[in-house]
């Protein structure tokens, strides 16, 4: 019985036999091929040599701990990565990143932030706003009553620069930028508990712009074809419950306009679940995961679509 390979190692073969093709493009484009395929394991090393030597107060610690000048050296090779234009290798430069930044950001790591900002507003660099994005929505989990309140101000308007641009974003970059707004509202929520006065001047000025966006995302019609818009949808319902539950007071009178596009979108979203998970006359494009291994099937949209409305319509009418 012949031996079976799988996709990958097929792929490895055929470009290995191109890089003895005679011609010179094939043979070029086949080493640059194998060149990009190493350097995803590579970065996936990094990050776990990181965990592992530097810092000796981690629990996974293994000696020797990693120089301060070597600890420079890395930090300053990577940041300039994060564009590459394979994802996966994208995605993995940003975890390794983020791993260092647990340990040396902001105290070590000064221009990490900088750097990620000025990266996200660079629309002719499609492939830098994603590793910027994705590098900051690790980051964002990380995030104190020390940093965002600075930092807010500067990264909202970028990020909605980012989700109202979709002729130049695709809908995985505009949710990915949704995500950080909803990690950092959150965090606003948090300290408007001790810093209510405050967190309340510096929500305000951005609650019109991005409730206009939502409506705008919300009020078109929901299309089975599309999983991406459906994260998109998700993402947008999660930074709604944000603000709403985080700052009522302050959203009572910009949710009216949004009422008209949530529900434009659960009943677009019911007709789409009925044709293809019921009727079965349309792909549900089940099992399906994006990038960093989120669900995005139309069942995962359709069971908490409507759990997010209920409880934005619930923090409206008062209730806990």
């Amino acid at each position: 019985m012949p031996n079976l390979i799988d996709q990958d190692q097929q792929w490895l073969l055929n470009c290995l036999n191109a890089t003895l093709d005679p011609n010179q493009e094939i043979r070029s484009f086949a080493e640059a091929s194998l060149h990009q395929a190493s350097l995803q394991p590579a970065a996936v090393l990094l990050k776990q040599f990181i965990k592992k030597h530097w810092h000796e107060g981690e629990e996974s610690f293994e000696p020797p701990v990693v120089a301060t000048e070597e600890k420079e050296a890395i930090r300053r090779l990577l940041l300039p990565s994060l564009d590459d234009s394979h994802r996966k290798i994208c995605t993995a430069i940003s975890m390794a990143i983020a791993s260092i930044a647990v340990y040396d950001w902001p105290e070590n790591w000064h221009d990490l932030l900088p750097f990620l900002l000025k990266l996200i507003s660079d629309q002719t660099n499609v492939s830098g706003v994603h590793g910027a994005l994705r590098c900051l929505a690790l980051l964002s989990g990380d995030l104190d009553d020390t940093v965002v309140p600075t930092l807010v101000p500067v990264l909202f308007p970028c990020l909605h620069t980012i989700v109202s641009s979709h002729q130049n974003y695709d809908n995985y970059l505009r949710t990915k930028a949704l995500t950080i707004v909803h990690s950092c509202t959150s965090m606003l929520g948090v300290m408007s508990g001790v810093y209510k006065t405050e967190t309340s001047a510096l929500i305000t000025p951005m609650l019109k712009p991005w409730m206009d966006q939502f409506s705008v995302i919300l009020e078109r019609p929901m299309q089975a074809e599309d999983p991406d818009d459906w994260s998109l949808r998700m993402e947008v319902l999660k930074c709604l419950n944000q603000f709403v539950q985080n700052f009522p007071g302050l959203t009572e009178n910009e949710f009216m306009v949004i009422v008209g596009p949530l529900w434009q979108t659960f009943v677009t979203s019911l007709s789409v679940y009925v044709r293809s998970s019921i009727e079965c006359t349309e792909d549900p494009y089940g099992d399906r995961y994006d990038s960093d291994g989120a669900e995005k099937s139309l069942d995962s949209f359709i069971i908490q679509a409507p759990s997010d409305l209920l409880e934005e319509r619930w923090q409206q009418d008062g209730y806990p």
